[in-house]
Order: C-alpha cells, then structure tokens, then sequence
C-alpha cells in the first residue's frame, strides 16, 4: 500500500529521530535515514530538502508533542502545578528513549554558535525560564509560594535537574528519573511553599 505524503514524512522523522540519538546530528547520514525509511535520497530531499529542514521538522515536532502534553487543554499550569506537570513530563519521556537521546545530543552540540539548532536551543530555554518564572511569580501572588523564593535559583535548578537526568538515564537506564525529579520537587516544597494559613 502506498504511504501518503504525511505518513512518508513520519517515517523519515522518526527514522532521523533514531539516527541522531545513536551519532548525533552532524553522523546522520540522508542516505542512511533514506535508506532505513524504504525510500530514495532524492525521494527523501523531495520532503526534506536538507540535513537542517530535517533536523528543524525534528525539533518542532518535539516542541509540538511537549506543548501539547502540557497544554493540550489550553490551560497553562502556574505556581506548585507547573513544577508538578513536570514529573508526568518525565515519564512520559521515560519511555522515549529516542527522543530523549536527541535532546541530550543535539542540546550537546548546539552550544556551538554555528550550529543549526543554536536557535531553536536559546528559544527552548528561554521558554522554559519563562514559563516556570511565571509560575512562581504566581505562586507567590497567590500565597502558596514564599515571597522570598529565590526564583532564578527554582527555575534554574529544576531545568538542571531536568537535563541533567535525562542524560545520567542515557548511559544508565536503572535510574528512576521520575522519583528524582518528584524528589527534587517536593524538596523545593519543603523549602518554599508557604503553609496555609490557619483559620
């Protein structure tokens, strides 16, 4: 059965997705990712007309699967539930092997000035300190953040914790980075939530 256009261009994504998390994006190979998806090199450039369309397909899929998992409902989780969302965030990379070994790779070398993901790395962190700045900007709004929480330092620290995880699991997946990422969640809570007030 022929594929269609979209079913072909999901083939050569994950096929890409795969490649790059074994040798990284600058080892992936067009002819190998062609190859591997049952079509030609000109039938794959026909789709993706280089190594860096292929590579940004990549990357905005991610940040597509990401913001929908978060926000598919159209609410923006702030305060304790943004840090929360994160340990169902995790999880479900847990069983993504592929694609957390494209973040860690393509992240790796796209502190690189001149690489093609240097952008889309600046945008992503940018992002993600944004959101979570927020959050706790509301949380202390709202009385269930400590008005003295140091926020770069919440924010900081979690996309530390975030990362630096997800590549520890890379090389062992014994590791549970879900309970590390709880752990460090509820330790911030210890530190910073603000108790209710009694009545």
């Amino acid at each position: 059965m022929r594929r269609s256009a979209a079913e072909t261009q999901q083939q050569i994504v994950g096929t890409a997705v795969e490649q790059i998390a074994e040798v990284g994006f600058h080892k992936m190979s067009i002819a190998d990712v062609a190859a591997a998806s049952g079509i030609s090199q000109s039938g794959l450039l026909h789709h993706f007309p280089s190594k860096v369309a292929l590579l940004a397909a990549i990357l905005e899929q991610r940040e597509r699967d990401d913001n929908a998992f978060l926000f598919g409902d159209g609410t923006v989780p702030l305060g304790w539930d943004a840090f929360e969302a994160l340990v169902p965030l995790t999880a479900r990379n847990s069983t993504r092997p592929e694609w957390v070994g494209v973040f860690v790779r393509v992240s790796a070398e796209a502190t690189e000035p001149d690489h093609p993901a240097n952008e889309w790395l600046r945008d992503h962190y940018a992002s993600a300190r944004a959101w979570l700045g927020d959050a706790v900007q509301q949380g202390k709004e709202s009385g269930v953040i400590r008005a003295d929480a140091p926020t770069e330092l919440l924010v900081g620290n979690t996309i530390a914790v975030l990362d630096g995880i997800q590549q520890q699991w890379l090389v062992d997946r014994r590791i549970d980075m879900v309970s590390q990422v709880s752990a460090h969640i509820s330790g911030l809570r210890v530190c910073w939530e603000l108790a209710p007030s009694l009545p």
